[in-house]
């Protein structure tokens, strides 16, 4: 079966993984609730330029390794559930806090704070073990057998990307669109309490997550 005919599926998969509740769709709805949309897009991008490394590092066989290393694996899955957790302690101290007044404008964004936010997304995307353990299970089903493994699963993992992309930055621009309810001084130290919690939630369940 050529690539062609397998795009399909490929894609109803990825719609289907990219909806799977996550961490990855917990940082994006607390950055679009709080940040807006523009706040939201690096949160995305960083998100997604770990997943494309993890696909290059599967079509290289570099996550087979990962993924059978039980020192890699337990590193990796310490390392990430640390991050996780210090994110959810650190919304946890911000809903304590007092929040500023409510606006309806979002607050701007600074180019630390852009790039700060992007390697948040990259590190929570490879800092998790189990999504090296899934590219290795997932984009061989959708490479055909006479194909350059490489450079089938790079075009595949950007057609993931631009999938994913689109999907949660359309999810962040639904949830900006009600960012002035988020911001509310009594809903946002809700939401930074919620959302830390869920943060926490994650980061213990992938400390201890095993094969």
């Amino acid at each position: 079966m050529d690539l062609v005919a397998l795009l399909p599926g490929f894609v109803v998969a990825v719609l289907l993984i990219s909806a799977s509740p996550g961490p990855a769709m917990a940082l994006i709805f607390r950055r679009a609730a709080l940040h807006g949309l523009r706040a939201a897009v690096p949160t995305v991008l960083g998100l997604e330029a770990g997943l494309y490394i993890w696909a290059l590092c599967a079509g290289a066989g570099l996550a087979a390794l990962v993924a059978a290393s039980e020192v890699a694996f337990v590193v990796l899955r310490v390392a990430g559930a640390i991050f996780l957790i210090y994110l959810g302690v650190k919304a946890w101290r911000t809903a304590w806090r007092n929040p500023p007044p409510a606006d309806d404008a979002p607050p701007t964004m600074s180019r630390q704070g852009w790039w700060k936010a992007f390697g948040e997304g990259v590190v929570v995307m490879l800092a998790n073990p189990k999504a090296a353990v899934f590219m290795v299970a997932f984009y061989p089903q959708f490479v055909p057998a006479d194909s350059p493994l490489l450079a089938t699963t790079a075009l595949l993992a950007a057609a993931q990307v631009l999938i994913e992309t689109a999907f949660y930055l359309t999810l962040a621009a639904a949830v900006g669109r009600a960012g002035a309810w988020f911001r509310r001084p009594r809903i946002r130290r809700r939401l930074e309490a919620v959302s830390g919690t869920v943060l926490v939630a994650l980061g213990v369940r992938l400390a201890t997550t095993t094969r």
